[in-house]
């Protein structure tokens, strides 16, 4: 059982996945503690078990200026987008890889005890050629945000090989939720709440989704998993859905009868298929608990609310 004084550090926890991982924590008993850029109010940060927030930058003199040194560190602080690495790789760079370090630094010098994960991304694979993806196969990304992806995990790998720090890194497939409001499926649901029909590509590419509440307990069981050995595993549900098939499921529960027309046009850097071997975090216990189609109901269900079409 874990002690009342144990502290979680989350970076990012006001972005998407940080939000639940925080909210996860502190379900299980975690005193949890922010950082990142956004604006908590009392309420919200209650709501989302966030004991105390610094509106920081994730750099080692940000880092040290906390009054607190927790006991374990998810870092979910960093770039997000595939398009925004290409159009400013050097700010991706900056937000992924130097946050990387900066955090790493921390945790050497300042609490070595602390369990460090690191939610990497599918993306560090690139094009792959087997499918499901194993976390063996060949690192070939197909984008800036990919390729600093990979890089920060090296770090990750070195440091926990270097100083003995317990490290895990989780490679995050196609992560989805209530609260996203951005990537497919908040574009889809506003595309087709105003009678949009075409979309990009050709509908066939596939993705591997995973809901973000089973995202978050994959790395707190990762936390447990953590060593000097750093551990990888997949974060998806092992199941490759296509673009059309999801879009056309949000048409349904949009209560529109159009059907999606793609156009061909493929987004630069992205893959056109991902699906996740997930046999290793099988092995520790964990397993998705929210299949494709019931998550894409409380997505659709919440958009229509939030958008005030409910």
């Amino acid at each position: 059982m874990r002690r009342v004084t144990d502290i979680a550090l989350v970076t990012g926890a006001y972005g998407s996945i940080g939000r639940h991982v925080a909210i996860a924590l502190s379900h299980k008993g975690w005193t949890v503690h922010g950082v990142g850029h956004g604006s908590w109010g009392v309420e919200e940060q209650r709501a989302w078990g966030v004991e105390r927030w610094a509106e920081n930058d994730v750099s080692l003199a940000a880092l040290r200026s906390l009054d607190t040194r927790p006991d374990i560190v998810v870092h979910c602080a960093g770039s997000g987008s595939v398009g925004a690495s290409i159009s400013d790789p050097y700010l991706d760079f900056r937000r992924t890889v130097s946050a990387t370090a900066d955090l790493l630094e921390f945790v050497r010098s300042e609490c070595p005890q602390a369990t460090l994960v690191y939610p990497s991304s599918a993306a560090v694979y690139g094009i792959a050629e087997q499918f499901p993806i194993r976390e063996d196969a060949p690192l070939r990304p197909a984008s800036p945000y990919g390729a600093h992806k990979r890089l920060a995990e090296e770090l990750v790998r070195d440091y926990a090989r270097l100083f003995k720090l317990n490290t895990a890194i989780v490679r995050l497939f196609s992560i989805y939720g209530e609260g996203f409001r951005k990537q497919l499926l908040w574009d889809a649901c506003r595309r087709i709440s105003a009678d949009e029909t075409e979309f990009f590509g050709t509908g066939l590419e596939t993705r591997d989704w995973l809901h973000v509440s089973d995202a978050a307990e994959l790395m707190i069981c990762a936390a447990d998993n953590a060593g000097p050995h750093c551990p990888v595993v997949n974060g998806g549900s092992g199941v490759a859905v296509t673009v059309a098939d999801v879009v056309g499921e949000l048409f349904d529960l949009m209560g529109k009868n159009d059907r999606p027309v793609f156009c061909g046009t493929e987004r630069h850097g992205d893959p056109r298929d991902y699906q996740a071997d997930i046999s290793r975090a099988v092995v520790w216990g964990w397993q998705p608990s929210i299949d494709w189609r019931a998550g894409l109901s409380r997505y659709a269900t919440w958009f229509r609310k939030e958008c005030g079409l409910a």
